[in-house]
């Protein structure tokens, strides 16, 4: 028996390939499936099941391209209704891979149909669990995904939660190995560790959700702090449970070379998003007019996702050359299908065909830190929990993620600057201001964390004041 997780850094996810004499299981697929095949070529095994543990609401799982490719039945746990062709286990329902056998636990509260996997080996001996996002390594999967209005309330789905972790996963050995569907850094828990296996035994001991006396306090406390989840989560649990258009078919599209000339003309016709995927460090020099630049190196998904919104959306794309089949597969991954083209020859294009470019003011921290007085405008785009716990004194708290909220108040005529932790965040909100033709700002290179090390200026760890813009 082999079990490999494969851990997505960008998303946070870990999807599983278990592997028993001559068949095969896949939990929770990426998008792009070829690592999949690949590995079944290699290990010359057959796939047998692929396992979903929910309707995903952070990616687009590749179930349904899998299938197709293999052949290969997908399960989905009690109560799932998936508008495609797929296995509706039972409870308690076993299946048989080569030797090992894999136990349906109905672990409903994420969402209802949450079902955690149970392995058992050759030797009939319990051996892991694939939790989905019933139980993180920390945590538990936030239980208001899924609530509908008049019907079911968070505080309905944490009760149930606390159920299915009390009945279905607290009796179990604590040798058990639990696999997790998400690690640190993803929005579906607010406490993850940045471990992504564990001992059930470890998770008893320190997991906070684990350690509740009784129900009403596990509901408090799992409920406690969430903050609203990305927009898009809607749009991707749609697509995981209502059918998407083939990856092959969305890289076809995508991959669409658009000239200089071109470019800009076809932007206007189509109604596209300009998506520039360069560093900042890149993009703050000289970019198109109105363009987005949401780095590929960093979270890139999860924020054009938390930003953009609606996966619908057309883009066109300035990437650094050959990273276009990267950029398009990552956009894929949270739903994001619609990439009509890129700027062939990248960015160098643009600026040979002598196109109009623009630019964000950009200074290091360094630089600041002997420009800065007490008279100085800051907007600290960090979350919420981030500035909390240290914030330039006086600075305004604005969230990135919340941009579209706050946007519409800021006072052009008033100079501020502006910064994150390190310049990844706030080059984004750099691009957006600038598209709404917000230019009376400086960004801040190197961030919050550039900052703290001039040991120039005033910080304060006092939680968020109340000042507006």
């Amino acid at each position: 028996m082999k079990i490999e997780q494969i851990y997505t850094g960008c998303l946070a996810q870990g999807a599983y390939y278990i592997v028993s004499e001559n068949e095969a299981a896949i939990i929770d697929p990426l998008r792009e499936v070829k690592p999949y095949l690949d590995r079944l070529e290699k290990d010359k095994v057959t796939l047998k099941y692929i396992f979903e543990t929910h309707f995903h609401a952070d990616f687009v799982s590749g179930h349904l391209d899998l299938s197709k490719k293999t052949g290969a039945p997908i399960v989905y746990g009690p109560t799932a209704e998936p508008q495609f062709e797929a296995i509706i286990a039972e409870d308690n329902q076993i299946f048989e891979v080569g030797k090992i056998k894999i136990k349906i636990l109905h672990t409903p509260g994420h969402t209802m149909e949450s079902t955690t996997y149970l392995l058992i080996d050759e030797n009939g001996v319990e051996t892991a669990i694939f939790t989905g996002d019933t139980l993180f390594l920390g945590d538990v999967g936030r239980p208001d995904l899924a609530q509908k209005a008049g019907s079911v309330t968070q505080e309905d789905l944490a009760g149930i939660l606390y159920d299915s972790l009390q009945n279905k996963i607290m009796p179990l050995d604590d040798s058990i190995t639990v696999y997790p569907a998400h690690g640190a850094g993803s929005a579906c828990g607010k406490n993850m560790q940045k471990e992504t296996v564990d001992i059930l035994g470890n998770q008893k001991r320190t997991n906070y959700a684990l350690n509740q006396p009784d129900k009403e306090s596990f509901v408090r406390e799992v409920l406690e702090g969430l903050t609203a989840p990305p927009k898009y989560f809607g749009m991707n649990v749609a697509m995981n449970k209502g059918g998407y258009e083939s990856l092959d078919e969305v890289m076809n599209k995508g991959l669409n070379p658009i000239s200089a000339e071109d470019f800009e003309g076809f932007a206007e016709e189509t109604g596209s998003l300009i998506l520039d995927t360069r560093s900042p460090g890149d993009f703050y020099k000289e970019f198109i007019p109105n363009s987005i630049n949401v780095g590929l190196k960093g979270d890139f998904a999860p924020w054009v996702g938390a930003l953009v919104v609606d996966v619908k959306q057309p883009i066109l794309l300035v990437s650094d050359e050959g990273t276009e089949e990267e950029v398009i597969t990552r956009l894929s991954r949270v739903g994001f299908d619609n990439v009509l083209g890129y700027l062939k020859g990248g960015f160098i294009a643009w600026k040979n065909a002598d196109k109009e470019t623009d630019q964000v003011n950009r200074i290091s921290s360094s630089e600041f830190a002997e420009v800065f007085n007490s008279q100085a405008k800051v907007i600290d785009v960090r979350k919420i929990s981030e500035y909390s716990a240290e914030h330039i004194e006086n600075a305004y708290n604005r969230p990135l993620d919340m941009i579209s909220d706050w946007v519409s108040g800021i006072d052009n005529s008033e100079h501020f600057f502006l910064h994150c932790a390190g310049g990844y965040r706030s080059m984004i909100a750099a691009s957006i201001l600038n598209s709404h033709g917000i230019r009376n700002f400086t960004e801040i290179d190197g961030g919050f964390n550039g900052i703290k090390k001039t040991e120039k200026l005033p910080l304060t760890n006092f939680v968020c004041q109340s000042k507006t813009l």
